[in-house]
């Protein structure tokens, strides 16, 4: 059996949430296999819960997603694939140092001729506040 002290010290260190933009929060995997390691060790439900801090209802669905799926890793997210992705970062602020005083819509014609991607004023105006891009202008 694992000691109930130890689990508690596992507890107060493993990460609960990871975020990225628009998008469910996801409990780590090492807390997942954690948490399943105790049940495996015959802990009750409402203990396991209250050391992890998560819902009963969670614990049931990684037990449930270990017999079905082998694993408990969380699976790829579906969505839309950005037009500008993060491989192209590094060319949009190429982009933003060559032309300083371009508007978004300038922009956003520079980035068409450069890639053969139109992209909207909003989705730039976005991927700039994303990756900090400041534009300063000298008109």
């Amino acid at each position: 059996m694992t000691d109930p002290r130890r689990l508690e010290r596992i507890a107060d260190k493993v990460s609960l949430w990871q975020t990225s933009a628009m998008q469910r929060p996801h409990h780590s995997t090492d807390l997942r296999e954690r948490a399943l390691a105790a049940v495996d060790a015959g802990r009750p439900t409402v203990e396991i819960v209250t050391w992890f801090g998560i819902h009963a209802r969670t614990l049931r669905r990684w037990k449930q997603a270990r017999r079905e799926r082998g694993s408990v890793a969380t699976r790829p997210r579906s969505g839309r694939i950005p037009k500008i992705g993060s491989a192209q970062h590094e060319a949009l602020r190429a982009q933003v140092a060559a032309h300083p005083d371009a508007t978004l819509a300038e922009h956003a014609d520079f980035w068409e001729a450069a890639t053969g991607v139109r992209v909207s004023v909003a989705t730039l105006s976005r991927l700039f506040a994303r990756l900090r891009i400041t534009r300063k202008k000298r008109r």
